[in-house]
């Protein structure tokens, strides 16, 4: 008989406890703790929405594994001042084939909340010019009125990272503030924060965010399009 699916209240009580005993000698005399109460089912999440993701991206790829779309628990601390070695969270991430610059899935279970996010961190050189050449023409008002409808939903979009319009584009353009970003993400925040993960509408819950964050999910894949 199957796991149910969900992240259960120690999973929650695992990630506070090591937010609290965040270093490598507690983490190691727990590790039956993660691999029970985290890693376990983060895996049997990726499978379960997998599927339903692949029905809104074709092209998607889900693997139940750590370094596949379940993020290490371990931090990178060699350019960071924070030396504290493991994220007492819990990330997921789920991208297209073969398209590293694509946008992706984001899944994310904190102690405090749960959210889902979809969109390209960063753009690479070439796919930010296609981003702003689009921006500048009419799919950037397409793209522009999806983000207020989604904003009025509780969608938070990232800030631009620019202060000023980049040269050589209209200023003047009533969406301009689009073409500041040098990435572009929504998140949502689902209801019922980390309690809902521990039921078993987890995935459907998970599904129907995802969706609701599509509009920008396709929007950007068609950048990849423009460039076929």
């Amino acid at each position: 008989m199957s796991e149910p699916i969900g992240f259960g209240p120690k999973t929650k009580k695992f990630l506070r406890a090591l937010g609290r005993n965040n270093d490598k000698a507690w983490f190691d005399s727990h590790r039956r703790e993660y691999e029970a109460y985290y890693l376990a089912p983060a895996k049997a999440f990726v499978e379960a929405v997998g599927p339903k993701l692949e029905k809104l991206s074709p092209n998607i790829v889900w693997e139940p594994r750590v370094n596949g779309s379940i993020f290490r628990v371990n931090r990178d601390i060699r350019f960071s001042k924070d030396k504290t070695p493991y994220k007492a969270y819990l990330h997921m991430l789920f991208q297209p084939r073969d398209a590293d610059n694509a946008p992706k899935w984001f899944f994310g279970l904190e102690p405090d909340k749960l959210v889902l996010g979809a969109g390209i961190f960063g753009f690479e050189k070439g796919v930010i010019d296609r981003y702003r050449k689009r921006v500048a023409g009419p799919d950037g008002k397409a793209l522009a009125k999806q983000l207020e409808k989604m904003r009025k939903a509780g969608i938070r979009i990232r800030e631009p990272e620019l202060k000023r319009v980049p040269s050589g584009f209209d200023a003047d353009l009533p969406h301009a503030e689009l073409l500041r970003h040098k990435g572009l993400t929504a998140w949502m925040d689902l209801p019922g924060g980390p309690a809902a993960a521990a039921k078993p509408t987890i995935v459907s819950a998970s599904a129907a965010g995802f969706k609701t964050l599509k509009p920008l999910f396709a929007w950007l894949s068609a950048l990849d399009d423009a460039h076929a």
